[in-house]
């Protein structure tokens, strides 16, 4: 994956909030895509061996006290395509920007107005409109306050702790996923799920078009212009589809709960389903570059 030298970004997109001295534990509420690519498995798994309490929290405003936004260093370092093919702090500017202008440009086709949501870059804990969270839920969107929130240490994580083979589209996928959220929360599809586990559930099925839509816009990132008239990204090979689906197979109910959960698959708890689903979807989102074709509640054969 390469971004385009030249291309300038946009970094008042991604707000930066690690070192504030605001972060928190707690809970994070859970639900109607509350969590995104891994976060509820995360819960499921880590109650199983005393880790974290996955019970519902109350909401919490975003800030804690203390705690600020910090976006100096990021506006400085993060001014060019260059810059994201050297700085890894860059280079995820780079994919939300890349990310949400397709969003905008495919709202506005459907007559549509798409509202951007901030990215925030968090270490250890945050407070968001959905509660308090720490870096053990992973990535997630939160839909009360419309924001993505990311420990970028997750994607280390990915690599050591689930054994993905990691590299930077890998990382695109995570945080596509997540904006696939951010869609579905102005669509009004998350409306439409409750906290329901199982491997026909909404739960699995919001999921499942989240990856879908991570997909479509995988298939339209090289040609998806910026603010500035240019692509951010001029080059995804196989090898970076290769690396998104094996994380994709990392992180499916099954493979989690079968290889961290202490080696039982329990059926009735799946969140975001199995890992060939995930694949499916996500192969289903970029073969067809089609938003349309991503219709997980319309179908009863999920895969």
């Amino acid at each position: 994956m390469r971004f385009d030298e030249g291309a300038g970004l946009d970094t008042s997109e991604v707000d930066d909030l690690r070192g504030s001295g605001g972060g928190v534990g707690g809970r994070v509420a859970l639900g109607g895509g509350g969590l995104g690519v891994v976060g509820v498995i995360i819960y499921f798994v880590l109650s199983q061996i005393g880790g974290v309490d996955p019970s519902n929290a109350g909401g919490l405003g975003q800030l804690g006290s203390g705690e600020q936004v910090s976006n100096g260093s990021l506006a400085q370092e993060c001014r060019t395509g260059a810059d994201a093919n050297s700085n890894h702090d860059c280079a995820i500017v780079a994919i939300v920007n890349s990310i949400q202008d397709y969003w905008s440009d495919q709202f506005a086709r459907s007559g549509r107005t798409y509202r951007t949501a901030q990215t925030n870059f968090f270490s250890g804990g945050v407070r968001t409109g959905c509660g308090g969270a720490t870096s053990d839920v992973g990535p997630f969107y939160c839909p009360a306050d419309s924001e993505v929130y990311i420990d970028l240490s997750f994607y280390d994580e990915l690599r050591t702790r689930f054994g993905a083979e990691g590299g930077t589209f890998a990382e695109a996928y995570v945080l596509a996923h997540e904006y696939g959220h951010h869609v579905q929360n102005q669509l009004g599809t998350s409306r439409r799920v409750g906290n329901e586990t199982g491997p026909a559930s909404g739960s699995v099925r919001l999921e499942l078009q989240a990856d879908c839509y991570a997909g479509v816009w995988a298939n339209h990132a090289t040609t998806t212009p910026s603010s500035t008239g240019r692509p951010l990204i001029t080059e995804v090979t196989q090898d970076d589809i290769d690396r998104a689906l094996d994380t994709a197979s990392r992180i499916g109910d099954d493979y989690i709960q079968s290889n961290l959960g202490g080696g039982q698959v329990d059926e009735s708890q799946f969140t975001h389903g199995t890992s060939a689903q995930r694949e499916r979807w996500f192969t289903t989102g970029f073969s067809t570059g089609d938003p349309a074709r991503c219709d997980t509640f319309g179908t009863n054969n999920l895969g």
